[in-house]
């Protein structure tokens, strides 16, 4: 199968797993509809959003190491078979997971891209995933992608991946019961309370089409801000591993090669899998800090 044969079908798959999960909770919680012609069942509302918004979250998280083997490409080195390079990768990832106390040794990947990068994945600090690319071990020594792998771990360790997540169903739940709420507001403005209903259902779904939008330029905000956090809180996980200087090194590495972009990897969906993400998108919704900032905190200043 093609790798745009490939990336189709999970995005189908995905959605259609989703969707077909979340009718189904409903229907076991016997979740009412929430607009009725006597208003709005703000109680049916409510779980349906929490179960939307989290649910989703939480699928997406579920599968998150399939979707990054498939939609980057990422080889899986077995360890017992590795060998060379490959060998000394494996080790180094097993030797930082020991150090960050990790319950179970990640599974260790390569990807094909000419981006100097990493990223770590996965539901659990027990079955997770960190891969590299062939970019980063063709353009750093040794030390250098030790801190890098470092960085990931700490990520792993302090479980990143469903904090996010957590904070992304909340977000979700949030958008999609305020939008409908406003969109309900709006469409009674100037009918009377003998009135029944909300008069067009098409231009109520516009409404909460519109009012989704708006409020997920803000929850993005939030998303992003935390996301940042993170990534501080990663380098300073990796300094503890590695030491101070070998990430402070491996960080300036990564600015040498920053000019450095696999259109591949470009897409929306990459982005939250990387190490430094160096597209120049306003600084509220980067979800990476500038690589300088991330220097400059690990020295203190």
């Amino acid at each position: 199968m093609g790798s745009m044969a490939k990336r189709v079908f999970l995005f189908i798959a995905v959605n259609a797993l989703v969707i077909v999960t979340i009718s189904f909770i409903l229907n076991l919680l016997n979740v009412q509809p929430f607009l009725t012609q006597r208003g709005l069942d703000y109680n049916a509302l409510m779980s349906f959003c929490l179960i939307w918004g989290m649910a989703g979250a939480f699928i997406s998280l579920a599968l998150s190491r399939i979707m990054a083997k498939w939609l980057m490409g990422v080889q899986v080195i077995d360890p017992a078979q590795a060998r060379g390079a490959e060998r000394e990768l494996v080790d180094m990832v097993h030797d930082l997971a020991k150090k960050a106390g990790l319950p179970k040794m990640p599974e260790v990947g390569i990807y094909q891209s000419p981006e100097v990068n990493a990223f770590a994945t996965g539901p659990t600090s027990a079955r997770s995933l960190v891969a590299v690319s062939t970019g980063l071990l063709n353009r750093m020594n040794g030390q250098e992608v030790e801190a890098v792998l470092a960085h990931e771990v700490a990520h792993v360790a302090n479980g990143d991946m469903v904090t996010m997540t957590l904070l992304q169903g909340v977000v979700n739940a949030f958008v999609m019961f305020f939008a409908r709420v406003l969109a309900y507001v709006v469409m009674r403005m100037g009918r009377s309370r003998d009135e029944e209903g909300i008069g067009s259902p098409f231009m109520y779904t516009i409404l909460v089409f519109v009012f989704e939008i708006l409020f997920m330029i803000l929850g993005t905000i939030v998303i992003a801000a935390y996301s940042r956090f993170r990534e501080f809180r990663a380098d300073a996980g990796g300094a503890r591993y590695v030491g101070r200087d070998k990430m402070i090194q491996a960080l300036r590495a990564l600015e040498k090669t920053s000019q450095i972009h696999d259109p591949h990897a470009e897409q929306p969906a990459f982005q939250n899998f990387k190490i430094s993400n160096t597209k120049p998108i306003m600084r509220l919704f980067a979800s990476h800090p500038p690589l300088e900032a991330r220097i400059a905190r690990l020295q203190g200043k």
